[in-house]
């Protein structure tokens, strides 16, 4: 297999191939042992990295022999158990990269919600690292993944980590470790998030005429599975979310074909992806096959978003109603949504003399936090045209848990906010469902003043522009850990930098960085460590203009040295997938106007560009013509105005082509503003965007 490449001779480990003959059970000759034993080599290895070890025969056959015994390892496992051990390798590996990361361990142990003090989480990880991680690089592949679970069953580490990682999808089936698995009750998705979603889908969309053919879909079935297969709920969920996402023109509604629903969901799944969501192990046939976990995962980002969208003070100046004693608006504004509405909530328990929570899940299970949140939060009415409503807290001493928590959301249910959680919920601290409750409880009653006569400084209050918002959402998209709340503040350790620079092919290594918990004393010097990390790698090997800008300036959150390394990275992601598709010929910008002109000829447009700047592009004519150039016939031209536009006339276009084009397939971050206003940079990454779906022509 390798003997082109290298002197590559066989027959020097016979001992090792006759070994993995007998694992296979015998059914393979030697030849076939010889090259299965090689096939798995090279999966996981290039002919290179290979060859290095053959120069050294020593070292290759500790190394072979190491590598047949986690083949070993793996074999010994049944399918349905190392399939299990797959999709919960998948939901730790957060960014799919194929390797675990102490960072999303870290990200694991969060969202489970396991009652561990943080020091033993860290101790935890570190263990874990330090015995699976075989080869030290500081990231735990699959094979070792296997390890921890074959190897290490026994020890209270991995059974810790065994139950954070069922706690976080809820009922999920990991390789016979769970409790429920002799039961015959597990499943790979969580049924209470099913439920949940659907009921919230089911209000949400209720009056929705495109929707009827579907809705509403029953709960206890696999109903949601089928709806979203045309791919029309998830655009209208998008919208709700975050409004004109997808332009209505645009979402195929009337006499469906497997063409047609093919658009729909690539126009849902590229538009989740310029919200933010993270959608790079979803595919359109997964949506269209129903695959449960995928589906909900996708839902509850899409949800996510959207009721987060206002748990911000730039939207919401009576949020400032929460500052503490020495807080200024800048400590408030780096809190994420899920921090806000934890300080939202103790603000009303504190007013109603009640014990402060801590999380959303152990702390709230006797439903007796609830009740008092309720009923700080009812309308009292005391504004114009308000009705009173008084909570009743009779149900407060209920003794069983769960008819306390029913009695609990039937008072929610008379504020109509009784969505996403049922009485068990409550009681089993379901996190995610819980905090979807209490967002919801947030949005529509607050109650919450703005603060007045108080020394505070509001014209921080000046919101993200649409620039930072999508390089925040690009960011997101690709699985950034942590999540990117606010562009500066959550810039500041340079972690997710040093994740964009992996994406764009800059090699990091990772022993240099400093991670989270970061000590008490000397935090911000092990950060700023980071940020200089990340300048030096920009300068050499990535080769960005990083002129004047430190790792100072990341970590004070410069804004606009900050967005210029961002955006570096983020061109050339850009630039990065069209030298891929074009075999690793260099782009640039030039080549891309060119490209685009030529497209346009051919195809006998009589539109072109001069440049990324050029003004004729505010009227979107060359971008919908390239779109129909690279999918002849897919543009109803009735739909686009033409002649003297006005800047509304100029937005209806630009909103329909940046919809079209994902609908074609490109993923496009840029918003139907920055095209009207020919912002070069973002123009730059519309037109790089449908040059890469045109050079794919699929």
């Amino acid at each position: 297999m390798f003997s082109a490449a290298c002197s590559w001779k066989r027959g020097f480990l016979p001992e090792i191939y006759s070994a993995y003959g007998e694992l296979l059970g015998g059914k393979c000759g030697t030849g076939g042992c010889v090259r299965g034993f090689e096939k798995q080599l090279a999966a996981n290895h290039t002919v290179s990295e290979l060859c290095v070890l053959e120069e050294n025969k020593l070292v290759s056959q500790r190394y072979y022999t190491s590598q047949f015994h986690k083949m070993a390892n793996t074999a010994q496992i049944s399918k349905d158990e190392l399939e299990e051990l797959r999709e919960a390798f998948a939901r730790v590996d957060l960014d799919n990269s194929g390797f675990i990361s102490d960072y999303e361990l870290h990200d694991l142990f969060k969202e489970a919600n396991l009652p561990l003090p943080g020091y033993k989480v860290r101790e935890i990880i570190q263990r874990l690292m330090a015995d699976g991680d075989k080869n030290k690089d500081g990231k735990i592949g699959f094979d070792e993944f296997v390890y921890i679970f074959q190897e290490l069953k026994s020890s209270d580490i991995a059974k810790t980590f065994r139950k954070a990682i069922n706690r976080k999808e809820g009922i999920c089936a990991i390789g016979g470790t769970s409790e429920l698995s002799s039961e015959g009750t597990q499943h790979s998705y969580s049924e209470e998030e099913k439920y949940a979603f659907v009921n919230w889908i089911n209000k949400a969309l209720e009056n929705d005429p495109d929707c009827q053919h579907v809705l509403p879909m029953n709960p206890n079935t696999n109903d949601l599975f089928k709806a979203v297969g045309d791919g029309i709920v998830l655009c209208k969920m998008i919208n709700l979310s975050v409004p004109d996402t997808i332009d209505e023109r645009v979402i195929n509604k009337k006499k469906l074909t497997p063409f047609t629903i093919q658009e729909n969901l690539n126009l849902a799944l590229n538009s989740a992806s310029a919200i933010g969501c993270h959608v790079v192990n979803i595919g359109a046939e997964d949506l269209k096959a129903g695959k449960p976990h995928l589906v909900l995962g996708l839902l509850w980002q899409i949800i996510k978003i959207g009721l987060f969208a206002d748990i911000e003070l730039s939207k919401n100046e009576a949020l400032a109603a929460l500052l503490r004693d020495g807080e200024t608006l800048e400590d408030l504004m780096k809190l994420s949504p899920e921090e806000l509405l934890l300080r939202w909530a103790n603000f009303h328990l504190e007013n109603a003399g009640w014990n402060k929570i801590n999380n959303f899940s152990s702390d709230i299970k006797d439903s007796r936090a609830y009740f008092h949140l309720l009923n700080q939060i009812a309308p009292k009415g005391q504004k114009e045209g308000e009705e009173r409503i008084d909570i009743n807290m009779s149900g407060f001493s209920e003794k069983d848990d769960l008819k306390r928590a029913e009695y609990m959301l039937q008072q929610a249910d008379r504020l109509g906010c009784r969505q996403f959680v049922t009485p068990a919920d409550v009681v089993s601290g379901n996190p995610k469902l819980n905090l979807a409750f209490v967002a919801n409880l947030f949005n529509k009653y607050p109650a919450l003043t703005k603060p007045v006569n108080q020394d505070i400084d509001w014209t921080l209050l000046e919101g993200e522009t649409r620039e930072e918002r999508t390089f925040r959402n690009w960011m997101n998209s690709l699985g950034v850990k942590p999540h990117v709340n606010h562009l500066y503040s959550d810039l500041q350790d340079a972690l997710v930098i040093l994740q964009l620079y992996e994406k764009i092919k800059v090699p990091v290594d990772w022993n240099k960085v400093n991670k989270p918990p970061y000590p008490k004393l000397g935090a911000n010097m092990k950060k700023l460590e980071n940020c200089n990390y990340a300048v030096d790698l920009g300068k050499y090997p990535a080769k960005f203009s990083l002129v004047g800008i430190g790792g100072q300036d990341l970590n004070d959150g410069n804004s606009t040295l900050t967005l210029a390394l961002v955006w570096q990275l983020m061109r050339r992601y850009s630039l990065n997938v069209l030298e891929d598709l074009g075999d690793g010929q260099k782009v640039n910008d030039d080549i891309i106007v060119r490209w685009v002109n030529r497209t346009l000829a051919e195809a006998g447009k009589s539109t072109s560009i001069q440049s990324f700047k050029d003004k004729t592009i505010s009227t979107s004519w060359a971008v919908v013509d390239l779109i129909d150039a690279i999918q002849p016939g897919c543009i109803n031209y009735d739909l686009v105005k033409i002649g003297d536009l006005s800047e509304d006339d100029k937005h209806d276009n630009a909103k329909f082509a940046v919809s079209m084009a994902r609908r074609i397939g490109a993923r496009v971050y840029a918003l139907p503003e920055d095209l009207v206003e020919v912002k070069p940079k973002m123009v730059m990454t519309v037109f790089a965007c449908l040059m890469g779906r045109g050079m794919k022509k699929v």
